[in-house]
């Protein structure tokens, strides 16, 4: 593997429209630096919004969206190295190739819930966003037997009416992420220093025609971590 390969980006992070996921289009609100953003409504008890986990354990916690993992070797690169990656997935996107992430959660991905149909939460009534979020929790529980508990909403934006749908339907953190992995294989952060730190979470960009592959790119990402003494951690474990 080359070394050198990631040079930060900047705190702006440019939006990637693939497969219909503009992945990095931004958080739509921030947490302070290191603290979740708790949103409150009404004394109801909503989740937590999280880029970063508090944690003193040297891990950071690697995270894919849709159907960026239709890589075929990247199956192999999970099973290998025993990686504990988490997988967002949008139905629309990832429903054809779902026996893929059955492989995937077979040799140890978490499989969470990025809505039905990747719409843009943020504004739309509170029966558009159940729907959207618990819609997902159904058919990932009817497809693999499991009730996600983690959420990334589309496009990174979200408001308080999606705190209340996402609590409603079972979800305890939604997951947002503080350095970006694109794909040029450039890490950039949407706040604070231009360096992984133990607790961040990472989202990592769907590959393009031009660029690198998956598999590379998370190679190269993996001996960056390892080179600053971090690991990788399973994020359902800390939220």
């Amino acid at each position: 593997m080359r070394r050198g390969r990631f040079r930060p980006a900047g705190a702006a992070l440019a939006a990637v429209l693939l497969t219909g996921c503009a992945q990095f289009a931004g958080p739509a609100q921030q947490p302070a630096a290191g603290e979740p953003a708790q949103g409150s409504d009404r004394g109801q008890n909503l989740p937590p919004v999280v880029d970063h986990v508090r944690t003193t354990d040297r891990v950071v916690f690697l995270t894919f969206d849709d159907s960026a993992e239709r890589d075929p070797r990247f199956a192999g690169l999970v099973r290998e190295r025993r990686l504990p990656v988490t997988l967002f997935l949008t139905d629309t996107v990832a429903g054809p190739a779902y026996g893929h992430f059955a492989r995937l959660r077979s040799v140890g991905a978490s499989l969470q819930n990025h809505t039905l149909d990747h719409r843009s939460l943020r504004g739309l009534p509170y029966a558009g966003q159940r729907a959207e979020i618990c819609g997902q929790q159904t058919k990932l529980r009817s497809r693999f037997g499991v009730r996600p508990h983690l959420f990334r909403p589309p496009y990174g934006t979200y408001d308080t009416t999606t705190l209340r749908a996402a609590a409603d339907c079972g979800i305890a953190a939604v997951v947002l992420w503080r350095a970006a992995l694109d794909a040029g294989g450039d890490l950039a952060y949407t706040r604070g220093e231009h360096r992984l730190h133990p607790g961040d979470i990472v989202s990592v960009d769907p590959d393009h025609p031009t660029g690198p592959g998956l598999s590379t790119r998370t190679e190269r990402l993996l001996e960056t971590i390892e080179e600053q003494g971090l690991r990788v951690g399973r994020l359902s474990d800390y939220l």
